[in-house]
Formats: structure tokens, C-alpha cells, sequence
């Protein structure tokens, strides 16, 4: 594709056209990072504004490290049986959210590994304890892979299940899980986990009771530009049917700990990724994070000038990341600044993009 042709695309996109698989690969492939950012950019300005940028304070809390998917990316999770395995109850996750919510938090992110044995009266239990304790924090819970297992443990639908979460106190789902949306991706980096048909459907099953959810993409792997690119596009079409989505999270995999052992992707890379993410999602999904924890705070922070509009959270605690050994800690103070220094306000947020302060 020319250079003309590129930019002829890249005005028709800025004008509201709505590009296809192969005009996002050819943008991929012949735009420069400098000139993708800045499409993305100027469509993000249309989109939500040139005043703020937001962030959200919440805690990630894992019920249990115990699993049996076993995924080559992971390294936070533990067999059935080893001695650093573990499982949160009620009591000390509740102990948790008091904490976080000490310190501002308005979402409590729980969720955990694919436990062998855990019953459905324990998740309920769980679930009406803790919002029964903190009915105004957001029960941001589970995720498409979680449900898959829990639909196989308890013999039940996935939509029957929600249903029960939802009257114990479940408010909305991550994006967890994702990974790539393709079946050749998730069989060579998570074949037990949940296929790209099963996470689009649990999706579909929350936005049908009417709960929002994010989507998230882990890229910079084994998949390919084109596999990535179609992750995106499912994401799309599934908002374009639904509306349930709340934003887009793409996250680079970071290695460490883990039997998968590639090397991590560029920051530049992620930069042309979150950007091109922009340009599909289009007006569809107006809210796309920036992430910070793997690609680093310096990277999460130009992403607002790659079509993101929002900074993710300060994550009073975070683990599976963690778990590969990288540890980055974020204050308010920082997040904040690291905002204004892109020339926004920054804004507390809560889980429906909802201005706190």
C-alpha cells in the first residue's frame, strides 16, 4: 500500500470510517509508530475530549492460587496439593476491602485459579459476605475462563450461574482470560482454558443480564499481528451487538517464572498495538486503558497520547504479574502527575467510568 494511500486512510478514519481486518494490518505494516499515534491520538480527542484522563483505585484480590489449567504464561498459580497453595475466605477478603477502601478504593477486583473442589455455596457464600460488608464497593469479579470451569464443576449453564452471582452481589466481570481470541494461540499457550467461542458467549451471557464487563487482550507472544488484529475485531463486534463492554485492556505478556520463556515485546510495539486498538474499537468502545504494570509506568503514561484515555488503576495489590517478578508500585500522587504531565486532569473513576472526583 502507497503512502498516499495510508494517509488517504488515515483521514477517512478521522472522518468516521470504520476500517476492516485488512486496512488494520495494512496500517500496522506501513504506518510508523510516530503517524498510527497520531491518528489515534486526534480520534481519541474526538471521542472523549482534550480535558482529563482517568484512573481508578481498587485492589486485586485473589480467592485461591490453585489451579488446574496451567497455563505456560502463568506463574502465579499452584497445583492441588502443594504446600503454597491457598485459598481466601470470606473473612480475610472482607479484612482486605476494608483496608483498600482506607485508602479511596471503589473496586475490588476478586479472582482466582480454576480450584478443583470449591462448591457453588462457597462462591455464594463468599460473594453475599463480602458485599453484604462493603455494598458500596464494586464486585468486579471472575472472568470468562472462570465461569467455563465453574459451568463443568457444577454441572450448571454459565447463565444459570450468573444469575445466582449476580443476586449474591456480583456487579460486573474483567476482561480476564482472554489472552488472544484464537483457538491456534490458546491451544499452544492455555489449552485447558476456556476456547474463543466460550469466552465471547460468557460475555454475551453477562451483557444479557444486564452487568457490563471490560475485555482484555495479553499480546506479544506466540500469536501473530493478524491474530492480534482479529482479537480486536471480535471485541468490536461483540460491543456493536451487546454495548456491554465498559473498555479495552491490551497488556504485554511479560516473562518470568513461567515455562512459555519468550522474550517480553517492545514498549514501541505496545505504543502500535494500543494505537491501532483505538483506530478499530473506533466510537464502539470509547474507553481504552493504558497499561502500565508490564510495558512500565513511563510507556503506560505516552499511551495517552496513543489513543488511550485512561491510566488503569494504582493496584493496591496485584499478584500474578507479581509472580513472574515484576513488581511496580504506584501512589495517587504519582498517578496523578504522571497525567498532568501528558497535559490532561486527572480523574478518579469508578468501574462505569463514572467521575469520583
Amino acid at each position: 500500500m502507497s503512502t498516499a494511500t495510508i494517509e488517504t486512510l488515515q483521514e477517512k478514519v478521522l472522518d468516521g470510517y470504520v476500517i476492516n481486518r485488512q486496512e488494520a494490518l495494512e496500517l500496522y505494516q506501513h504506518s510508523t509508530l510516530n503517524d498510527l499515534g497520531a491518528v489515534a491520538n486526534a480520534l481519541r480527542l474526538q471521542i472523549n475530549g482534550d480535558k482529563i484522563a482517568t484512573y481508578l483505585i481498587d485492589r486485586n484480590i485473589n480467592y485461591t492460587n490453585v489451579c488446574v489449567t496451567y497455563c505456560k504464561f502463568c506463574a502465579f498459580y499452584r497445583e492441588d496439593g502443594d504446600k503454597e497453595g491457598y485459598v481466601n475466605e470470606a473473612e480475610k477478603i472482607i479484612h482486605k476491602v476494608t483496608e483498600a477502601k482506607e485508602k479511596g478504593c471503589t473496586q475490588i477486583l476478586v479472582q482466582g485459579g480454576h480450584h478443583p473442589s470449591l462448591t457453588l455455596d462457597w462462591y455464594l457464600n463468599m460473594i453475599s459476605k463480602v458485599k453484604k460488608t462493603h455494598p458500596d464497593v464494586t464486585f468486579h469479579s471472575f472472568s470468562p475462563p472462570e465461569l467455563i470451569h465453574f459451568s463443568g464443576l457444577f454441572k450448571m449453564p454459565v447463565i444459570e450461574i450468573l444469575k445466582k452471582f449476580k443476586e449474591a452481589g456480583m456487579d460486573s466481570m474483567p476482561g480476564g482470560g482472554a489472552e488472544i481470541l484464537s483457538d491456534r494461540v490458546r491451544k499452544e499457550i492455555a489449552p485447558l482454558k476456556a476456547t474463543t467461542s466460550e469466552w465471547l458467549g460468557v460475555m454475551r451471557d453477562v451483557h444479557s443480564l444486564g452487568m457490563r464487563s471490560t475485555a482484555t487482550m495479553m499480546f506479544g507472544h506466540v500469536e501473530t499481528i493478524e491474530e492480534r488484529i482479529e482479537h480486536v475485531f471480535l471485541i468490536r463486534e461483540l460491543q456493536e451487538e451487546t454495548g456491554g463492554f465498559l473498555g479495552f485492556i491490551p497488556w504485554l505478556y511479560q516473562p518470568g517464572n513461567e515455562s512459555l520463556g519468550l522474550k517480553s515485546a517492545s514498549g514501541q510495539e505496545y505504543l502500535k498495538t494500543l494505537a491501532l486498538s483505538r483506530i478499530i474499537l473506533n466510537r464502539a468502545l470509547p474507553n481504552l486503558q493504558a497499561s502500565w504494570v508490564t510495558p512500565g509506568k513511563k510507556i503506560g503514561q505516552l499511551g495517552l497520547m496513543y489513543g488511550a484515555n485512561d491510566l488503569g488503576s494504582i493496584m493496591l495489590e496485584e499478584n500474578v504479574v507479581a509472580a513472574t517478578g515484576l513488581r511496580y508500585l504506584m501512589s495517587v500522587d504519582e498517578m496523578r502527575r504522571l497525567i498532568k504531565e501528558m497535559g490532561y486532569e486527572p480523574h478518579q473513576r469508578d468501574t462505569f467510568y463514572n467521575l469520583v472526583n
